[in-house]
């Protein structure tokens, strides 16, 4: 792609409008736009750089790359492979449903209530919340619910992070079962 078609043309457009303040405004402007030309270069490499992601991102599995060549950057697009012998790509599984409510959760009739916690308490909450991939609100509903004992009760979400045995080990009470070779 070349580059430097768009930046003349930026550079005219800069001299046309400087040459209606007179002579002297329109040679500061050249020398302005001689000066700027590797920091407009930079600027819309970025924007195709950005824009390569972007169009990445839409088109998963394939992949769009900006290589930069000499002074001109080149789009390079790589599908994935498929070959002769491989099963179609299936489309991917649709997301898990959500947790089934609590009873009580799901009804008509809320109410409002103002709780004040210790900031590092609300760090905590919302961490786990996020890590939950809920909201504040309805894993504060869950934890509640569970604290007063709903008869689905249990922790809201597992325990809370950094509460048990470190990953890959289980601790007391825990029990492993499959296939081993």
């Amino acid at each position: 792609m070349e580059l430097t078609t768009y930046i003349e043309t930026l550079r005219r457009e800069l001299g046309s409008a400087a040459e209606v303040a007179g002579p002297d405004v329109s040679a500061a402007a050249e020398r302005l736009a001689m000066a700027l030309d590797p920091a407009v270069r930079m600027t819309l490499i970025e924007v195709l750089s950005d824009a390569a992601d972007e169009v990445t991102r839409q088109i998963d599995p394939g992949v769009v790359e900006l290589r930069i060549r000499g002074r001109e950057p080149q789009f390079v697009v790589t599908a994935p492979l498929v070959s002769e012998h491989a099963a179609p790509m299936e489309p991917p599984a649709p997301p898990a449903p959500p947790a089934p409510p609590f009873p009580g959760e799901g009804e008509d009739g809320t109410a409002r209530m103002t709780l004040r916690l210790p900031e590092s308490l609300k760090s905590r909450i919302e961490q786990s919340a996020a890590s939950a991939g809920v909201s504040v609100n309805a894993w504060l509903v869950r934890a509640l619910g569970a604290a007063v004992g709903n008869p689905q009760s249990g922790p809201p979400f597992g325990p809370p992070p950094g509460y048990g045995p470190p990953p890959g080990r289980s601790g007391p009470g825990k029990r492993i079962s499959g296939w081993a070779r």
